[in-house]
């Protein structure tokens, strides 16, 4: 009891410190109706695939980025914890620390979830074909890729000691796995002739097969040709990841003092 009473009072804390803060919820919207409205519509002149529009193709993508971003920055949750005081009350607390760093991973988590169904809303808004009854299915996949990279920036702020070490260091992680996911654009299919290096570092990015799976279950058949591996191959690959960092993660929460 002790221990779910832990885990459901971190949960809590996460999620209401993203519902009060006003800020960082109007500047959520800001970013994803940038990427679909602006770079969407200007690199879509130059972008022919039968039966999809760019904006339809690079939606995922930027469902994608901001579940990146918005996990990635969570971990900053840790350092304020750190900073005045917090996170000592909780590790000298009756709750293991694999509780402790999964009652913070997946409030963050939620909160990742629920910006990214504010991209959903945005991308219905400015007139991206979306079919509700696959945004049901999308729900899913947001959830396990979110736990993976959240995972991350909870893993890194365990170890850091700054706000500004940890800026740095998240932006050395976000743009490479952003823009070496495919996000932006098909890694395969006809017609598509990447360099060798740039499709053999894709394979090593864990965003890459979930930004994947988002297309192939929200573009349907159209996306079939130009799918890097079948669905249920990429939702292991997401699985088997955040299994991974998790394991990380509780490890490093273990070693704070």
């Amino acid at each position: 009891m002790t221990e779910i009473r832990g885990f459901y009072t971190l949960w809590l804390r996460e999620v209401k410190r993203f519902l009060r803060d006003r800020t960082r919820l109007l500047s959520m919207f800001i970013q994803p109706l940038l990427w679909l409205a602006i770079f969407g519509a200007g690199f879509g002149l130059r972008f022919a695939i039968p039966g999809l529009s760019y904006q339809q193709v690079i939606f995922p993508g930027i469902v994608g980025q901001t579940l990146l971003f918005t996990s990635m920055f969570m971990g900053i949750s840790v350092l304020w914890d750190k900073e005045f005081g917090f996170m000592k009350e909780i590790l000298v607390s009756p709750v293991s620390r694999f509780t402790i760093f999964l009652g913070k991973m997946v409030g963050d988590s939620t909160s990742s979830f629920i910006q990214c169904i504010m991209v959903f809303v945005i991308g219905i808004a400015i007139g991206v074909s979306i079919d509700p009854v696959t945004v049901i299915y999308a729900l899913p996949i947001m959830v396990l890729i979110t736990f993976g990279l959240v995972s991350i920036g909870l893993t890194i702020a365990s170890f850091i000691g700054t706000l500004e070490s940890f800026g740095a260091i998240q932006t050395f992680i976000n743009l490479p796995l952003f823009f070496l996911s495919g996000a932006l654009f098909p890694l395969k299919g006809p017609g598509i002739n990447l360099p060798n290096w740039l499709t053999t570092v894709a394979a090593w990015n864990p965003l890459t097969y979930g930004v994947d799976a988002l297309r192939s279950v929200i573009l349907g058949s159209a996306w079939t040709p130009l799918q890097i591996q079948p669905l249920w191959i990429d939702i292991g690959i997401v699985a088997l990841f955040d299994a991974i960092m998790i394991a990380i993660g509780t490890w490093a929460f273990s070693r704070m003092k």
